[in-house]
């Protein structure tokens, strides 16, 4: 007959004090829990008495201060401790940091920016609630604000570039028209070309072969300098401004006399141009004295006006006969074609200074060389359409935010943060810092 018993009957059978019993199972497990924790601290505070100090670390450092690893108290001031933050005079031993602006009302301490620790991570790569904590609502110690007073981010309420706003305009002195120097046009020798963007604006820093339409090697030397007297800090980052040797010199030639087929003027001050063209007439009439006593006609580019004769009396006069006619015309039609000409108290006309723009916005990092996967006239939409040298052709704001946004959960744009514009420090009033680590200090040797 089969046995019946109750669940309470089977429970009988179970020890409910088994874990008060010794066990040798539960006796080693005691042990180590006790020892490891005991074993580490012993480890690290022979680590410390040895000197040692990369046991502390938080983590990797950046790949500018990762020789620095051995290192802590070189940013861990012996006196705050390695559980401290690191106090801003560590930084600025090395670093002089100079502030944002003069007139800020609140200096943020260097880690509440540059947070360490983290890796190989580009220091300079804040959050927007750092730089918005002071431009969300923007003080300052002065009467009025030159920026914009309230701005949450790029993406949101960022106003449009400076050189777009109303009001605003292309300081540049020289008269180009863009629209036509896109179409096809009458070239060097006679052959018919349509240019590129990129005969004419280059980055220095990238782009070293010849320039597809640079003229001949133009007398004196001196007018081979940039005219526009603007070079950028950031050779592969932004254009250089056009020179004529280089961009305009292939098509806009600066012939002056059929006796010097092969010559040009130099494009330079009319000083220069003035000095050259004695010089050259000079020379010329010296070895060919037979044609001193020949007329020279006057005005003879405007068919209304009546022609006026001259004869020379001499070499000297001849040569200021020449002169004068040439300049004449090049005054009135070749120089007047790209610059503007004012009378001045002398014979020489003043032209106005090119003010060609190298840099549009200088409170922003903007790179060419970043994007130089897009085509020109995919960003400066306005190029083909511009008849005037006052017009900013800038991209607008809203193209820079079609790829540059606040980051979303898929990440499908390029990075839109502050700092891929700007910085808060303003490092053109950053001061000489003197060494004061040697190779073995930096080492921990």
């Amino acid at each position: 007959m089969q046995r019946i018993r109750t669940t309470k009957e089977r429970a009988r059978r179970i020890d409910l004090m088994y874990f008060a019993r010794p066990h040798w199972l539960r006796r080693w497990r005691f042990w180590l829990s006790c020892a490891i924790p005991l074993a580490a601290l012993g480890w690290l505070c022979t680590m410390h008495a040895q000197g040692g100090q990369r046991v502390f670390s938080a983590g990797p450092l950046s790949r500018s201060h990762a020789v620095f690893t051995k290192q802590c108290a070189l940013c861990h001031l012996r006196q705050a401790g390695y559980f401290q933050n690191v106090a801003d005079k560590a930084c600025l031993s090395c670093h002089d940091a100079p502030v944002h602006q003069a007139s800020q009302t609140f200096t943020p301490t260097c880690i509440s920016c540059h947070i360490e620790h983290k890796g190989s991570l580009q220091l300079a790569a804040t959050a927007d609630s750092v730089c918005t904590q002071c431009h969300a609502d923007l003080h300052s110690r002065e009467d009025s604000l030159h920026v914009a007073h309230s701005i949450s981010g790029f993406s949101e309420d960022h106003p449009e570039f400076a050189g777009l706003r109303e009001g605003s305009g292309d300081p540049g002195g020289i008269k180009l028209n863009h629209y036509l120097h896109m179409q096809s046009l009458l070239g060097p020798n006679h052959t018919r070309v349509r240019l590129g963007c990129e005969d004419c604006h280059r980055s220095p820093g990238r782009d070293k072969g010849a320039w597809s339409y640079a003229g001949v090697q133009l007398q004196p030397a001196s007018s081979t300098r940039d005219m526009a007297g603007v070079r950028s800090s950031h050779d592969a980052s932004y254009m250089a401004p056009p020179k004529f040797v280089e961009n305009c010199a292939g098509c806009h030639l600066l012939d002056f006399d059929k006796r010097f087929a092969e010559e040009q003027v130099p494009h330079d001050k009319p000083e220069v141009v003035h000095a050259f063209l004695e010089k050259r007439f000079a020379e010329y009439i010296a070895t060919h004295p037979g044609e001193v006593h020949e007329a020279v006609r006057f005005d003879r580019q405007i068919p209304e006006r009546p022609a006026l004769v001259r004869v020379a009396r001499d070499a000297r006069e001849w040569v200021g006969f020449r002169v004068e006619e040439t300049e004449d015309l090049l005054w009135r039609k070749t120089c007047k074609e790209c610059h503007t000409l004012t009378a001045a108290a002398g014979p020489l006309p003043e032209i106005a200074k090119s003010n060609i723009t190298a840099r549009w916005m200088p409170r922003a990092e903007f790179s060419h060389d970043s994007h130089r996967m897009m085509t020109c006239e995919s960003c400066h939409t306005k190029v083909t359409s511009s008849h005037e040298t006052a017009d900013v052709l800038l991209p607008s704001i809203t193209t820079c935010q079609e790829c540059h946004r606040a980051q979303g959960p898929t990440k499908e744009f390029a990075e839109g943060r502050c700092f891929e514009c700007h910085q808060y420090h303003n490092w053109r009033n950053e001061q000489r810092v003197k060494g004061t680590y040697d190779l073995r200090q930096l080492r921990g040797e």
